[in-house]
């Protein structure tokens, strides 16, 4: 049988808290603790507004207005914002299929340009609110004035297949979707990108190429997501596809050329 002081976590029973230094380098819930039977009231209040914050961040709606305003500082053109076939959020949860397909593009026009960007609210619209202006202005600066961009489009009660519809009707060569990532116990403001070469409706996931958990200072940071994005936007221009084709080998030379990498944590997974 334990005695009261076995029974609390580390920290509260008076000794050295063997896991503090391991919880530093990540936000998984690691040495616990316990009371009796139980977790530690502090840790049972932790999860539980960690649950709260994931659960605010998928039904939060987008502030797609103040978004706009805030790319149009970045001097792409003016931003156009569309919607998907979802009503609400309500329907955007329960119908995954209403998400991929847009309402109206008719706002959109073609522009030919090698790049288009679209941000999405997707199922985390306060990642986009938190990240999604810092990500953009890194990518602009990583692509250097190398292709030719649309302006960018924002899409409410988006998934990444709506991507498809957008790129096709703004004739890009090369499609980025910036979207907000299903929000976990221990993050609820990641960015995911997903790049697609030559983007049409009836592309599928081996299509795209990835690069997730864009939150600094705790997830990528947007300089570094931003040099991986434009090495592969690089590549899939080089090869003509993207997807399962096209191999990300710019992560350890994007971690080289960042100056300031001791004050980040960059993923390398």
């Amino acid at each position: 049988m334990s005695t009261p002081e076995q029974s609390q976590p580390a920290e509260l029973a008076g000794g050295d808290d063997i896991w503090a230094s391991m919880r530093r380098t990540t936000q998984a819930r690691i040495g616990l603790g316990r009371a009796g039977n139980s977790l530690p009231s502090r840790r049972v209040l932790e999860f539980q507004a960690a649950h709260a914050a994931a659960r605010d961040a998928v039904h939060e709606p987008l502030d797609a207005d103040a978004i706009a305003a805030s790319l149009a500082e970045l001097g792409l053109g003016r931003p156009v914002i569309v919607t998907s076939r979802a009503s609400d959020r309500g329907e955007y949860l329960r119908r995954p299929d209403l998400g991929r397909t847009p309402e109206d593009l008719s706002a959109l026009t073609e522009s030919g340009a090698d790049i288009g960007i679209v941000i999405a609210d997707g199922l985390s619209p306060r990642a986009v609110a938190d990240h999604g202006h810092g990500l953009v202005a890194a990518l602009v600066d990583a692509l250097d004035g190398r292709y030719t961009m649309a302006p960018p489009v924002i899409a409410t009660q988006a998934r990444v297949a709506l991507g498809d519809h957008i790129g096709e009707a703004l004739g890009v060569t090369t499609l980025i979707v910036i979207i907000g990532e299903r929000p976990g116990l221990s993050v609820a403001d990641s960015l995911g990108i997903y790049l697609t070469h030559l983007p049409r409706p009836g592309r599928t996931d081996a299509d795209r190429n990835c690069i997730s958990n864009i939150h600094p200072p705790d997830g990528l940071h947007y300089d570094v997501a931003a040099r991986i994005t434009a090495a592969l936007v690089d590549g899939a221009r080089r090869l003509g596809r993207s997807g399962v084709a096209l191999k990300d080998t710019s992560r350890r030379a994007a971690q080289e050329n960042i100056g300031d990498a001791d004050d980040l944590t960059i993923e390398t997974s």
